[in-house]
């Protein structure tokens, strides 16, 4: 391969500037406030088509709104090794447990699942980095995953340890709304196969929502709650024309061989 005096900007692997980068992806990004951003979703977009943006916003991603079936349980685990950085992996990994188990009491009885930690079967695993995710636009505190039979992985950044206990438990609030089906606030255009729904009324502010707007309220928890249950009843089959569908977590799927199947028991 001739390489010679040939201008670096020739090559095809030629990196922009960093920070002239991540002004040409900053529309992507989901700032959850100045200096963080959010990778598990996309940055949302205006309300298409004169619909009100005082509704829930749920994943469609995939051609259809996947929720948990009703029942379901979630085993989780920490993954291997993921602990031994910290001096104290026992003490680090009873705090990273309490203020999940804090953000996962903040949702209250609208959480349509229960979680237990398990190494049989796991569903997801949390993960701590051992470095940080950042550029311009700011770094990741946290990122985690929607609904779907696959194993999963809910992951935590150095810089998140270093946060307020308030911030922590607001970014776990946020990213175990993910975990339940909801997209970002406004996420709504469809845009290189993302997608949302909007179900019930919500005020502006919200979980999914971006700074200081992005607060755990009532209502994110009312319309939640309200959205399962209408459909496990069989009153709500879709959302604004697309199909509901019904997801069981990796554990309970039968496939021997372990494939990330979908388990839709339910359209």
């Amino acid at each position: 391969m001739k390489t010679g005096n040939r201008d670096a900007a020739a090559s095809p692997f030629a990196l922009r500037d960093e920070k002239q980068a991540a002004e040409r992806k900053a529309p992507h990004v989901h700032i959850l406030r100045k200096g963080f951003r959010c990778v598990t979703d996309k940055a949302g977009k205006p309300v298409p088509n004169g619909r009100s943006n005082l509704e829930l916003v749920v994943d469609a991603s995939e051609g259809f709104i996947p929720l948990w079936a009703q029942g379901v349980i979630l085993r989780w685990q920490f993954a291997d090794g993921t602990l031994e950085p910290f001096r104290d992996p026992v003490a680090a990994g009873s705090a990273i447990e309490r203020v999940f188990g804090q953000a996962l009491l903040a949702w209250g009885d609208a959480a349509p699942v229960k979680f237990t930690k398990s190494t049989d079967a796991y569903d997801f695993e949390i993960v701590v980095r051992t470095s940080d995710d950042c550029d311009p636009n700011g770094c990741v505190l946290a990122s985690a995953f929607f609904p779907d039979a696959g194993r999963h992985k809910l992951y935590i950044y150095p810089i998140f340890f270093r946060q307020t206990p308030q911030e922590q438990l607001e970014t776990l609030c946020h990213e175990i709304g993910h975990a339940f089906g909801l997209r970002h606030f406004f996420a709504l255009i469809k845009e290189k196969g993302s997608a949302a729904e909007l179900f019930g009324k919500q005020n502006k502010f919200t979980i999914m929502n971006y700074g200081s707007l992005s607060q755990l309220t009532t209502t994110d928890k009312s319309d939640l709650k309200k959205l399962y249950t209408l459909a496990w009843s069989g009153k709500l089959t879709r959302i604004n024309g697309t199909p509901i569908k019904f997801v069981k977590p990796y554990h309970e799927l039968p496939a021997a061989d372990g494939a990330f199947a979908m388990a839709a028991v339910r359209g």
